[in-house]
């Protein structure tokens, strides 16, 4: 008898790879990466604290920088008493500016309760470029009643 099972002939050697396990390890490397791929989303890395909100001591030597946004999406600098209107790109370089004479001094954002997300996120990603490591965000206290 000459069939595949017969044990007593000469075995012929198998001049082919199976390669079932290599797709079974695509596949499953495939799902892993789609799982995954969504969850990979850049931020803007805010260093926020970890306690109910309180107000924030304020240092007499390191003046807060403010920044604030308004409802037509327009960027004010606010530095002691002074504040004035400027484009996302001058607000930039003011900021660099105003870090390099005081590294120390912290930023504060200041946005209108209507502005899309998008600005705000828009402006902290910018403050971020600028060398800013922490940001700060303002708010009201709610009315007591």
């Amino acid at each position: 008898m000459n069939g595949p099972f017969n044990r007593g002939g000469r075995r012929k050697p198998m001049g082919e790879i199976n390669v079932v396990p290599f797709i079974d390890v695509m596949l499953v490397l495939l799902v892993i990466f789609m799982i995954t791929a969504p969850m990979l989303t850049q931020g803007v890395q805010v260093d926020l604290p970890q306690v109910t909100s309180e107000a924030i001591d304020a240092q007499e030597d390191n003046e807060p920088i403010v920044v604030s946004v308004d409802r037509e999406g327009g960027y004010y600098l606010q530095l002691g008493g002074d504040e004035i209107r400027v484009d996302l790109d001058e607000l930039a370089e003011r900021v660099i500016i105003l870090l390099d004479r005081q590294p120390g001094t912290p930023v504060m954002v200041r946005g209108d309760r209507s502005v899309p997300y998008g600005e705000v996120v828009t402006l902290m990603s910018t403050l971020q470029v600028s060398g800013v490591v922490n940001v700060g965000l303002i708010s009201e206290p709610p009315p007591r009643d």
